[in-house]
């Protein structure tokens, strides 16, 4: 209990200290989860609710996968992105390995499946009766489109909402791709771990309790904009 509001007072020093590794960290942290959740959005929304709503071959295994990929351990991808990016690896050449990009790409490929399984299941739901709708009313496809945007937006917002969560409190898979370079690749998650291995409990708390104020800050951004919609 004593280190836990230790930790309380601790973080609300950090937060008003404007120590700038503690800043740099902090906005790495966002940069990186923000980034890999719009890029995941711009992917998964389309693909969640074209599976949703279209009938093709092989849509049960991909959507099984999906479901799979959903729940896949982070430590995985960042060991299959590590492979890929590393100086060894088919991409090595790009220079990739502990950057804030490589850390995006991994955050990228944990959320995609999430928001995609949300997306499906909005889609599958609600998807049928809003194209009977578009139809009736004469709307051509990319009016249908829009159409199917705008009433499966709950879904949207829940799957970016879901799929930020994932990103921001992901340590495995950016540790391993990242390699928690002070000033470079380090993020709020990987210094928690790293605080914990030090035996700095206090100071671990006070960035977990960080953590949680600027995701309750940021979902409680999108809800704002989900209820606006």
């Amino acid at each position: 209990m004593r280190e836990i509001l230790t930790g309380i007072i601790n973080a609300m020093r950090l937060l008003f200290s404007l120590d700038k590794e503690v800043y740099e960290v902090i906005i790495l942290s966002l940069y990186v989860s923000l980034t890999s959740t719009l890029l995941s959005g711009l992917v998964a929304v389309p693909c969640g609710i074209i599976i949703g709503t279209k009938q093709f071959p092989f849509k049960k295994p991909l959507v099984r996968f999906i479901y799979t990929m959903m729940s896949l351990p982070p430590v995985i991808v960042g060991l299959i992105v590590y492979l890929f990016i590393s100086r060894r690896g088919p991409l090595g050449h790009l220079g990739l390995i502990f950057t804030p990009t490589a850390m995006i790409i991994a955050q990228f490929l944990l959320v995609t499946p999430i928001i995609t399984g949300i997306l499906y299941n909005g889609a599958k739901e609600k998807g049928e009766e809003i194209k009977r709708v578009a139809k009736t009313l004469g709307a051509n496809p990319s009016q249908t489109l829009i159409l199917l945007i705008k009433e499966l937006r709950f879904s949207i917002f829940t799957g970016l909402v879901s799929g930020f969560g994932r990103a921001i409190s992901e340590v495995g898979a950016v540790m391993i791709v990242g390699g928690n370079i002070k000033g470079h690749t380090r993020v709020m998650t990987t210094t928690i771990a790293m605080l914990r291995n030090m035996g700095e409990y206090e100071n671990a708390i006070a960035i977990g309790i960080v953590l949680l104020l600027i995701s309750f800050v940021v979902n409680s951004f999108l809800y704002h904009l989900q209820q606006d919609s």
